[in-house]
């Protein structure tokens, strides 16, 4: 495997004089009079001709473009027939120019072809052609010159075409995906979508195993302005590999396009390649910076709040389209809520600017829906928020609550579940996955938070002797667990109703609270519950 560093301008681009289309050397001599006789072919009938041009100069290559019909009446080799090593210089310099074919005109100056010329164009392998004095050089060049106008309006057709698939393909349910579809259909390529964090969004066809494009996504993602990079793996389909960075209009990174193919492409599918960019660009543009899917959502909502729970199922589905569409969805993908929490090495940063805040969150999370709070964000989002996603956030100095899939009808409920256990991140310094969370009260505390509130109850009696405060807390833990019934916990422990309530009446002064309340004794309950983990970590 073998990688190209630098950067280029174009990807098997062509140079300026490129035409879109061309005329192949085989096609044009199929549409040539019959008259003209082949005296040797060269073997590049599929070669493209550039165009036909007259010339009776000793040396014309000075003034020719490679891929030339050179057309001759043979002035050149007027007196020099017979002169084998003046032809054949002659055709050696008309390869060495890379001219297509040789057209030699019969009349005025010979009834014949040269022997000579037919020799040295053998032997140099270049097309030779007899035109009869009843072909003008002029028809040749005029047949050429409408066969390239037919074959122009041809592809012409064949661009149109291909250009309003994949504007089709934008309007679809999943456009990224159904535009590198469109794409690979059209051009012989493989096709690879990243996004500004190098993670893979949509793909067509079999490509480069990922870990080996890492350091072509670096440099895709790494630079600036408009460009190529280029780079080239042994593997079928894969012989030439190029990328395109995707950019917003301040030349920021917002993904890149990478395609594979085993040959250069021809200008008019580059042409292709370049609307698929530009396609491309549009799409990441509006979900990272604007839509209008948002706005009619929001005024939906806003005039109608009771829709989510009155709306008929058109109305309904039609929240869901303008949802799915703010989240690069579709109606039936489930989503996430998600909320922000700054961490404290975060906390310094908070004054950085709302807007480019706002818009990393969009494109971290592939969503719109995005809210900036005053203990973070909120953000709905179509992703799983996998390991890797949480491990960015979280280097970037946030802590995440991450909800579980939920349906447009129930994301109130998701955000108030979310938010539930937003307490508790903040206080244990630790993200939190809704769905690995046990949902009762010990469970949303968590052992730090818990521990903490054991230690701030229970002082008073954990401050004690280890016996005096092993009995107490043995006999507080057994009648909160009877609910305060006396012979029960006396029952239990196998001491007088007497030494209990002595005991109880202890604890009591010693917290200088009311136990008698039903909130003071939920809260001991729960304290308790932390009590062998806070010893144990002393």
């Amino acid at each position: 495997m073998s990688r190209e560093a630098a950067t280029r301008t174009a990807p098997a681009a062509g140079t300026g004089g490129d035409r879109l289309s061309g005329v192949t050397l085989e096609l044009f001599l199929a549409k040539l009079p019959p008259e003209l006789k082949l005296l040797h072919d060269g073997g590049n009938g599929s070669s493209l001709l550039r165009w036909v041009e007259p010339s009776e100069l000793e040396d014309p290559t000075p003034y020719l473009l490679d891929g030339e019909f050179l057309l001759t009446a043979g002035l050149p080799f007027v007196d020099e027939s017979d002169d084998a090593a003046r032809v054949d210089a002659y055709v050696r310099r008309l390869v060495e120019a890379r001219v297509g074919a040789l057209g030699f005109g019969l009349d005025p100056y010979f009834t014949a072809v040269p022997d000579t010329l037919v020799d040295a164009c053998v032997r140099h392998n270049l097309t030779l052609l007899e035109v009869p004095n009843t072909v003008p050089f002029a028809a040749i060049g005029l047949e050429f010159s409408q066969l390239l106008e037919s074959d122009n309006a041809k592809l012409f057709r064949h661009l149109a075409d291909t250009n309003r698939q994949l504007m089709r393909a934008v309007l679809s349910a999943r456009p990224e995906h159904e535009l590198l579809g469109a794409l690979t259909q059209r051009v012989p390529v493989w096709a690879l979508l990243v996004g500004a964090d190098g993670r893979v969004r949509a793909r067509a066809g079999s490509t480069v195993d990922i870990t080996a494009l890492q350091p072509l996504f670096d440099r895709l993602l790494g630079g600036s302005g408009p460009r190529v990079e280029m780079d080239s793996f042994d593997i079928p389909g894969s012989a030439l590999v190029f990328g395109h960075p995707l950019r917003s209009t301040r030349d920021a990174n917002l993904g890149a396009l990478v395609l594979g193919t085993d040959s250069a492409l021809t200008p008019a599918q580059n042409s292709v390649v370049s609307s698929a960019v530009g396609l491309l660009e549009l799409l990441v543009r509006q979900r990272t910076s604007g839509s209008l899917a948002p706005s009619q959502l929001a005024t939906s909502l806003l005039l109608h709040p009771d829709s989510l729970t009155a709306g008929g199922a058109r109305h309904i589905n039609g929240l869901r389209d303008l949802l799915a569409q703010s989240t690069s969805s579709t109606r039936s993908g489930p989503l996430r809520v998600v909320q922000g929490i700054r961490a404290e090495q975060a906390a310094g940063r908070a004054g950085e600017s709302p807007v480019r805040e706002l818009l990393q969150w969009r494109r971290l999370f592939d969503t719109q829906l995005v809210e900036l709070t005053d203990y973070g964000f909120a953000a709905i989002t179509r992703l799983r928020v996998d390991d890797s996603l949480l491990a960015e956030v979280e280097k970037l100095g946030w802590l995440l609550v991450i909800g579980d899939p939920s349906e447009l009808t129930d994301l109130s409920s998701a955000y108030q579940r979310v938010t539930a256990l937003r307490q508790r991140v903040q206080t244990t310094g630790k993200s939190a996955r809704a769905g690995e969370v046990t949902w009762t009260v010990a469970g949303l505390l968590g052992q730090e938070a818990g521990t903490l509130l054991a230690g701030r109850l229970l002082e008073p009696v954990l401050n004690q002797d280890s016996d005096r405060r092993t009995a107490h807390l043995s006999v507080l833990r057994a009648w909160l667990g009877e609910n305060g019934n006396w012979d029960a916990t006396a029952k239990a422990l196998g001491l007088h109703r007497n030494s209990v309530r002595r005991q109880i009446n202890a604890v009591a002064e010693l917290l200088d609270t009311d136990l008698n309340q039903a909130q003071v004794r939920a809260e001991l309950w729960i304290a308790l519950q932390y009590v062998d983990q806070l010893q144990a970590g002393t």
